[in-house]
C-alpha cells in the first residue's frame, strides 16, 4: 500500500504507528504507539537519544539495515524484549516501511508499525510443526527475493563463494554471473582493498560472530561508491567458516556525512570568527540560555571583573545591584518579546572587583535549535564614556589655550561658507585686523580682491580633496618689515574620513625674516664657491703654462724631439687657455671666446699668422658645457696646428666662425693639397693629429670634413646641440676677451 504519513488515518487506526526521517529525527506517533512503548519520544528528538528499546523497535540500533528500504518493496522486521513499569516482561515486534518518495531534495521518511507479542505466543508459533515443503517453489521464491533485494548478498563456505545475487557482483564491479561457485581468489585478486577486508574479516570471525566494515569501490567509468559490509558467521567457531555477507550502498550517507562535516566545519569556523569579532568590540556581549550565562565576550568579562568560567551557568542577576527592580532581576518582559525583538534599558552593574558603574544596553531574544529561546545582552559602559567626554572637554580647553598662546596665526573657518569661526591673537598679522573683528567674515571682506580669490581657491581645493594643502603667500607688508611679507600657509580640513569636512583649520607663519636669512646664507655660499673655483682655475692655468714653458726649454736643448714637444706644448697651451677663460667666467664658456683664445695660442706658438672672422647674428651667444670645453679646445688646436704643418709658410691661415639658430660652423682654410682619396672615416682615433680630433669630438653633436677647395684645403667643423647650447642671457660685460699671457717666452 502507499504509506503516506500525511493521510488522515494516521491518528485513527488502532495499530501503533511512528514516523521518523532517514537522519533519525522523530517526526510523530499516534496514541496506540505511545501506549505500547509507554514513554514515546518528543517531535524533533533524535533517535540516538531515545531509550534502547525504541531504537531496537524502529531498527535504529542497526541503521544500515534501513538503507535498502524502498517504497513498496517490503519491510524491515524488528523484535525487542522489554519490561514494563509493572515488571511484566513483554516482546514488542515491528516492521519498518519506507514511505512514498518525498519531493526532490527532501528527506526520506520511514514508518514503523509495532505490536505486542508475549513469549508464550511466540513459542507456540515457533513450536508448531512445519508441513513438508516443495523445495523447487521455495528455491524459486528465495531466489526471487534474493535478486530483488537492494543489498548485495553472498553466502560463503570455507574459501568458496557458494552463492550471491547479481546486485553483489554489480556492486563489486564484477561481471554478473561470474562469482557464484568460484574460489575466493577470483574475488580477492579483483581489488586489493577487497583482499584486505576479506583477510581482516576471516581473522575476526574466528573469535567474533559478526564483522562490520566500510568498503570503497572504484568501477571504471562510474563514480566512486561506498558500501557497508556486514559478515555474520553461521554455525560454531570451531568448524569451517560459513558466513553470510551483506553489502549496503551508503554512498549517499557518506556524501551527506561529508557535506554535514564540511558544513559543521564552516559553521564552527563562522562561530569562531563571530566570537573573535565580538571579542574585538568595546560593547559587552552576554548570551544566556535556559541554564544561565553561556558565553560573554572580552569586554563583558572586563566589565564584570572575572573570567568566563566564573559566570557560566549563573543568572545575569549575579552582577546586579541590590535594587529589586533591576532589569537583570525583572526578566518577565523577555517572555513577551518575539524572535528578533529587543528591549532597551539603563541600569547599574556591580562587578566582581567591587566596581559599580552605569550601563546602557539592549536585550534581544532569538530562537535556537529545537525552538529554545536565547537572550543576548549588549552592554555599553556609560561611566567610561562620561570619563572620555570629560577628558575630551579638558583636552579641548587645553588645546584652545594652546592655540591662543601659539605664535602662529591660527583660524578656524566654516567649510560651507568659509567664514571665520575663531581666530587667535597671532592671526592679527595674517588677517591684517583684530581677530575678534574677523569672526563671521568671509575672505572677500578680509583681504584684497586678488588675494581673497586666491585663498578661496586654495581653501576649496583642500576641502574637495579632503586633504591638507600647503601654500606660500607673498603679500605687501603692512607693518614696516619690508616691501613684502612671506607667509607659510597650511589648510587642514576637519572631519571624518568617509564624510565631507565641516570645518577648515588655517595655520600661517610669517617666514619673511627666515627666507631673508636663508637667501643671505645662500648668496654668501655661492660667492665663496665662485671665488674658490676661479682661484683653482687660475692656478691650473698657471701650472699648465709652466709645464708648457718647461717643455719648450727641453725642445731648445734637444732639437731632435722639438717637433713632438711642440705638438704637446700646443695641446697643453690649449687646455691652459680653457682654464684661463674660466677664471673670469660666471657660467659656461662662450664658444667664440674659446675659438679666439685657441687661434691666438697657435699663432704665438708657431709664429704663423691666423686671420679670424666671426659671422652670424648669434655668434656670441653659443656656449660650451664644462664637460665639452677641453675636448673642443684640443680639437681646434689640432686642426689649426695641422693647417700650419701642411700649408706654405708664407701664406696665412683663415679661421671663420659662423652661426645660426641650428648651430655653429668653423671653417679653416690653408694653402695646400689633400691626398688623393682622403676621407676622415679612414682616420683612426689616436693621441695626436687628426686621430686625436676623431677621438675627442662628440659624435652625436659634431661632424668634420676635410676637402680640396681649389688651391686651398678646407676643414669644416660643425657643432650642434647638445654639444653646444644657446645662451638665454647676453654675455657678461666683464667676460675675458681671449687675450692670455704666458709665464715663459713663447
Amino acid at each position: 500500500m502507499d504509506l503516506n504519513p500525511s493521510d488522515d488515518w494516521f491518528d485513527l487506526v488502532p495499530s501503533a504507528l511512528a514516523e521518523f526521517d532517514e537522519q533519525g529525527r522523530w517526526l510523530r506517533h499516534n496514541h496506540a504507539f505511545a501506549a505500547l512503548v509507554e514513554r514515546a519520544p518528543t517531535p524533533g528528538q533524535h533517535l540516538a537519544t531515545t531509550a534502547s528499546h525504541i531504537q531496537q523497535l524502529t531498527g535504529w540500533d542497526t541503521p544500515l539495515g534501513l538503507l535498502g528500504l524502498r517504497p513498496g518493496e517490503g519491510a524491515f522486521p524488528t523484535r525487542v524484549h522489554v519490561t514494563r513499569d509493572d515488571l511484566v516482561p513483554c516482546v514488542l515486534m515491528g516492521k519498518v516501511h519506507a514511505a512514498a518518495s518525498p519531493a526532490p531534495g527532501g528527506e526520506r521518511k520511514l514508518l514503523c508499525i509495532a505490536w505486542s507479542a508475549t513469549p508464550s505466543t511466540t513459542s507456540d508459533i515457533t513450536a508448531q510443526p512445519h508441513p513438508a515443503l516443495d523445495t523447487e517453489p521455495l528455491l524459486h521464491e528465495l531466489t526471487t527475493i534474493l535478486e530483488s533485494s537492494p543489498a548485495g548478498i553472498a553466502y560463503l563456505r570455507a574459501d568458496t563463494l557458494v552463492r550471491c545475487n547479481r546486485r553483489f557482483e554489480r556492486m563489486l564491479g564484477v561481471e554478473p554471473g561470474t562469482l557464484t561457485g568460484q574460489q575466493l581468489e577470483a574475488l580477492l585478486s579483483h581489488d586489493p582493498r577487497i583482499k584486505r577486508v576479506a583477510s581482516e574479516s576471516v581473522a575476526r570471525l574466528q573469535h567474533e560472530p559478526q564483522y562490520e566494515s566500510e568498503l570503497e569501490i572504484d568501477v571504471p567509468g562510474k563514480p566512486t561508491m561506498w558500501y557497508a559490509l556486514s559478515i555474520k558467521r553461521i554455525g560454531s567457531a570451531g568448524g569451517p567458516l560459513e558466513a553470510i555477507a551483506v553489502l549496503s550502498d551508503i554512498t549517499r550517507i557518506r556524501t551527506q556525512k561529508a557535506q554535514l562535516e564540511a558544513m559543521g566545519r564552516d559553521l564552527a569556523l563562522q562561530a569562531d570568527r563571530t566570537r573573535a569579532i565580538l571579542d574585538s568590540v568595546f560593547v559587552g556581549i552576554v548570551t544566556l540560555d535556559a541554564n544561565g550565562i553561556s558565553w560573554m565576550n572580552r569586554s563583558a568579562r572586563r566589565m564584570f571583573g572575572g573570567d568566563l568560567r566564573d559566570f557560566v551557568g549563573q543568572p545575569l542577576s549575579t552582577v546586579a545591584t541590590t535594587d529589586l527592580d533591576h532589569p537583570f532581576r525583572m526578566t518577565e518582559y523577555l517572555d513577551d518579546l518575539l524572535d528578533g525583538q529587543s528591549h532597551t534599558f539603563e541600569c547599574q552593574v556591580m562587578g566582581r572587583d567591587g566596581r559599580i558603574f552605569w550601563v546602557v544596553g539592549n536585550a534581544v531574544v532569538t530562537l535556537g535549535e529545537f525552538n529554545q529561546r536565547q537572550t543576548t545582552y549588549a552592554l555599553l559602559d556609560i561611566d567610561r564614556r562620561r570619563q572620555a567626554e570629560a577628558r575630551s572637554a579638558d583636552a579641548q580647553a587645553t588645546l584652545k589655550r594652546i592655540i591662543e598662546m601659539a605664535p602662529m596665526a591660527i583660524s578656524l573657518l566654516e567649510a560651507s561658507s568659509l567664514r571665520v569661526l575663531q581666530a587667535n591673537k597671532g592671526a592679527a598679522g595674517f588677517l591684517q585686523r583684530d581677530p575678534h573683528q574677523a569672526v563671521g567674515e568671509p575672505p572677500e571682506t578680509l583681504f584684497p580682491e586678488a588675494r581673497a580669490r586666491q585663498m578661496r581657491e586654495e581653501m576649496q581645493s583642500a576641502l574637495d580633496a579632503n586633504a591638507p594643502v600647503h601654500r606660500e603667500h607673498k603679500v605687501g607688508s603692512g607693518h614696516g618689515k619690508g616691501p613684502f611679507q612671506i607667509w607659510d600657509v597650511n589648510y587642514l580640513p576637519l572631519g571624518s574620513e568617509d564624510q565631507a569636512a565641516d570645518q577648515l583649520l588655517v595655520v600661517a607663519s610669517d617666514i619673511t625674516e627666515q627666507r631673508a636669512a636663508e637667501k643671505a646664507r645662500l648668496d654668501a655660499a655661492i660667492a665663496q664657491r665662485e671665488m674658490l673655483v676661479r682661484e683653482v682655475h687660475h692656478r691650473i692655468k698657471n701650472n699648465l703654462q709652466g709645464v708648457a714653458g718647461l717643455l719648450q726649454q727641453i725642445a731648445q736643448r734637444k732639437p731632435e724631439v722639438a717637433p713632438a714637444i711642440s705638438e704637446v706644448v700646443g695641446q697643453v697651451q690649449a687646455i691652459a687657455q680653457v682654464y684661463g677663460l674660466q677664471v673670469g667666467a660666471g657660467g659656461p664658456l662662450r664658444l667664440h671666446s674659446v675659438v679666439e683664445a685657441i687661434a691666438s695660442s697657435v699663432q704665438k706658438t708657431f709664429g704663423h699668422p691666423i686671420a679670424l672672422t666671426l659671422e652670424g647674428p648669434q655668434v656670441n651667444d653659443w656656449q660650451l658645457p664644462e664637460a665639452e670645453s677641453i675636448p673642443i679646445a684640443l680639437s681646434l688646436n689640432e686642426l689649426l696646428t695641422n693647417a700650419h704643418k701642411h700649408s706654405d709658410k708664407g701664406s696665412p691661415i683663415a679661421c671663420g666662425m659662423s652661426s645660426d639658430e641650428q648651430g655653429v660652423t668653423i671653417c679653416i682654410r690653408n694653402r695646400g693639397h689633400v691626398p688623393e682619396g682622403f676621407t676622415m672615416d679612414r682616420i683612426r682615433g689616436g693621441v695626436s693629429g687628426l686621430g686625436l680630433v676623431r677621438a675627442l669630438l662628440p659624435r652625436r653633436s659634431s661632424s668634420i670634413q676635410i676637402q680640396q677647395d681649389g688651391a686651398q684645403v678646407l676643414t669644416r667643423l660643425q657643432l650642434t646641440p647638445p654639444g653646444i647650447s644657446l645662451s638665454p642671457y647676453p654675455p657678461n660685460l666683464g667676460e675675458p676677451a681671449g687675450q692670455q699671457f704666458a709665464l715663459w717666452p713663447q
